[in-house]
């Protein structure tokens, strides 16, 4: 039986939207499913090199792996009137070239930063760390992802919020595209497109048992938050649109990729549709 690596981070969102297949509860003909957990940064440099066949990535980094990864219509993350935070000490005028820390240099929160911030210096670091070297001093400000979103000490407070910047620059009330999957290319496509269907299957069952998968996170130390904060995270990252790409959803992320192309991040302009798995090819297959 062959087994295949699921790459993804172990934030409460990514491990929720995978554990179905974990625990047994969805499978796939003649696989053995196994998974690693990295944060999201190491994960795109990692699709970058092309280290493993299915890869959670930035929506932002999708145009710089689209010859060798296909994108998966599954386990997306947007924000919807909500999103990464850019963070300050309470009190705290930042400067035109304040120094930043942002969570990875292919992390879609870091393209929208970079264009909304020019002068800003940025360090790159874990996003686990950030919030401490805001309040430590050593950058005057800090970009906050995934759980750190919802608890943060006190002596900080929001400067900006991600989701105005992106409204500022897509010009309308798109949702924002924050994560998805990729898969390899080179795996052959009828195998490619059980691999899709068993993920968008495992997130499905996911949010049908919500409470039920939740508490066994909870129970198995599986995710870094208390139960409270777990359900208030999964309703923003792991909701019912997580489970497959809506056309808004679709038009979001092309949006994303037009912004970044306008503004020199990409050499050529990308459309997510043209790239995705032929779903069609095993019906026509069977025919």
């Amino acid at each position: 039986m062959k087994t295949t690596l699921i790459a993804h981070s172990p934030d409460a969102d990514d491990i929720f939207m995978y554990y179905a297949i974990k625990f047994g509860w969805v499978d796939m003909k003649n696989t053995h499913f196994d998974n690693i957990a990295k944060d999201i940064q190491t994960l795109n440099e990692d699709a970058l090199n092309g280290v493993y066949d299915i890869v959670a990535i930035s929506f932002a980094l999708y145009p710089h792996i689209k010859e060798e990864y296909a994108p998966l219509r599954t386990a997306v993350s947007f924000g919807e009137g909500y999103g990464p935070k850019i963070i300050k000490k309470k009190g705290i005028k930042l400067k035109k070239n304040f120094k930043v820390a942002l969570s990875g240099k292919h992390t879609t929160n870091a393209m929208l930063f970079r264009i909304a911030y020019p002068e800003a210096r940025i360090s790159y670091m874990n996003f686990l760390e950030i919030e401490n070297a805001v309040l430590e001093g050593k950058v005057d400000a800090g970009v906050l992802i995934h759980e750190s979103i919802l608890a943060y000490d006190d002596a900080l407070e929001v400067e900006r919020e991600m989701w105005d910047i992106w409204q500022e620059l897509a010009g309308n009330e798109l949702p924002l595209p924050l994560g998805g999957m990729a898969i390899r290319r080179s795996i052959p496509l009828h195998k490619a497109i059980d691999y899709e269907a068993t993920l968008t299957k495992a997130v499905k069952v996911a949010r049908d048992h919500k409470e039920r998968l939740s508490q066994m996170l909870l129970e198995r130390n599986l995710v870094r938050i208390d139960a409270p904060t777990l359900e208030k995270y999964l309703e923003l990252y792991a909701n019912n649109n997580s489970i497959s790409l809506s056309e808004i959803q679709i038009r979001a992320i092309n949006k994303l990729f037009e912004i970044g192309y306008t503004n020199g991040f990409y050499d050529t302009l990308v459309k997510i549709e043209d790239y995705f798995i032929p779903t069609h090819y095993k019906e026509l297959r069977s025919a």
